[in-house]
């Protein structure tokens, strides 16, 4: 169960996503995605109709929701290559009898809200020299 924590904590520092699961992302983001994706998919296809403009759209917030949410992607060490995070969470829990569930998680990045000094080297340099 270590092992899963600490392999669901380097997925989530790895590949950064947004959200925990699909439930977390507003519809609001939903929305707006879904118009920017109609348009592309209209310039993409001008011929096609409505339903076909419709599928395209839902497969490709499907597939960007896999990216965003931690829970949808698929797990980096998956030996398929196609297994999900909420999959592998729920085979080592079966495998442990227990009940593990990922409510949320928390990604810092080193550095991050750190205000870089700027400075110029060669001024610098020059400092260090007495000039």
């Amino acid at each position: 169960v270590k092992e899963m924590a600490k392999n669901v904590a380097m997925q989530a520092a790895a590949l950064k996503p947004l959200y925990t699961n699909r439930n977390e992302v507003s519809q609001e983001y939903i929305d707006h995605e879904k118009e920017i994706l109609t348009v592309a998919a209209k310039n993409e296809k001008p011929d096609a109709n409505d339903k076909i403009i419709n599928g395209m759209v839902m497969g490709r917030i499907n597939k960007e929701l896999k990216e965003i949410c931690l829970l949808d992607q698929v797990y980096v060490k998956a030996e398929d290559g196609k297994q999900s995070v909420a999959k592998y969470v729920e085979e080592v829990a079966k495998a442990n009898s227990a009940k593990i569930t990922v409510k949320s998680f928390v990604r810092f990045e080193t550095g991050e809200g750190i205000e870089k000094k700027e400075e110029n080297f060669a001024e610098e340099v020059a400092k260090q020299m007495g000039m």
